[in-house]
């Protein structure tokens, strides 16, 4: 079997030779012989097959590092290394979205630049109300409430604290974003830029009053809480969200997941490890990967803008209803009760009928047109 030139390989895989020598330093591809005298390198037509994956891989942007394993984990199990294509491509399109949400922030902030005010909505748009509830219950199993649940004007918070002083910690966290509760941010008018800055400097602050209470004991990263809440401008609701706590839009009928659960689990499914179903019953479910806590890194929370329409019912909870009651009973109980205090007391009562095993939170807000 005749060796094929660097230049007559780089031709038929479709990778340059200045890649192909590059990745034989890297150990990912390397020539089949090495001529002795002249240095050059000389492949096999049998290595075609993993130059081209390599190439592909490397259109999709993969790291070096991870085509490696890929290409190795190819030519033992191929069904294994298309696996962690998926997963890999999974990752990429949740990093895309959240890119997405920014991009389309700006693209609004800076069209809408002058004057120096960032209008939530068009000028000629009329600002929207909401209408809120709020509940949280211990549960049947429980000895105490770690969650905390809070719905105001303009902020819709929940926190599922946990460890040793996690009540504290989820109340300290939303008592941080609280403050925002009080600006004048609900007239439809933002000053330009600050709304996302505003979220992330109280979420910083609910991370510092997270550690405080905490303190320096033995484990601090074992008390904090997760944080999931909604910041309303008039048109617009702003995102913050860490942990497992969720925040659900219904839309014409329809119950929308709209944040991303920082647990293991869901980073398993992301990487096409396990499916939804094998999810809701592995064991370690719950075991976080992202949390305010009393560790000294601080986790990054998501946030991003959502546009709100008449007729839209948003719902934040606690895990406690989330991973206790089906999707389809939460999106008929959300659907069908005619205000956000039943929906709330109708949600608590699902969880508790269902075994109540932990402390269940539920903020349930409508939008609606203002009354003449």
């Amino acid at each position: 079997m005749s060796l094929l030139t660097i230049g007559a390989f780089a031709k038929a895989s479709r990778l340059s030779p200045k890649a192909l020598r590059l990745y034989d330093e890297l150990g990912l591809l390397a020539p089949a012989r090495v001529d002795p005298v002249t240095g050059y390198r000389l492949y096999a037509p049998g290595q075609l097959e993993r130059a081209r994956l390599v190439a592909w891989l490397r259109r999709l942007g993969m790291p070096l590092a991870r085509i490696r394993e890929v290409c190795d984990l190819g030519e033992q199990d191929a069904a294994a290394a298309a696996r962690e294509v998926r997963a890999f491509w999974a990752r990429v399109e949740a990093e895309t979205a959240a890119r997405r949400d920014l991009a389309a922030f700006l693209i609004d902030h800076l069209t809408w630049k002058d004057p120096l005010v960032y209008p939530t909505v068009k000028p000629t748009a009329e600002p929207l109300e909401i209408r809120y509830a709020a509940l949280s219950d211990t549960g049947l199993v429980r000895e105490s409430n770690q969650d905390t649940a809070y719905a105001g004007p303009r902020l819709l918070a929940v926190a599922d604290g946990f460890g040793a002083a996690g009540a504290p910690a989820g109340a300290a966290a939303v008592r941080e974003l609280r403050r925002l509760d009080a600006e004048d941010v609900g007239t439809g008018v933002v000053p330009a830029g600050e709304l996302l800055n505003a979220l992330e400097e109280a979420v910083e602050q609910a991370g510092r009053a997270v550690r405080d209470i905490a303190g320096s004991g033995p484990a601090p990263h074992e008390v904090g809480t997760t944080l999931t809440a909604m910041l309303w401008t008039g048109s617009r609701l702003a995102l913050v969200h860490i942990g497992d706590s969720r925040a659900y839009l219904l839309r014409d009928g329809e119950l929308f997941q709209i944040t991303h659960d920082h647990t293991l689990v869901q980073s398993m499914v992301d990487e096409g490890r396990l499916s939804p179903e094998e999810a809701t019953s592995h064991p370690q479910r719950s075991l976080l990967l992202r949390a305010l806590t009393g560790g000294r890194d601080a986790a990054t929370a998501d946030i991003r803008l959502h546009d709100a329409r008449p007729g839209d019912r948003y719902l934040l909870c606690s895990d406690g209803l989330s991973a206790v009651v089906p999707t389809e009973d939460v999106r008929r109980v959300v659907g069908s009760a005619p205000d956000p205090e039943r929906a709330v007391r109708e949600l608590v009562a699902l969880a508790n009928r269902a075994g109540g095993p932990d402390n269940v939170s539920c903020v349930v807000a409508d939008v609606v047109e203002p009354e003449d």
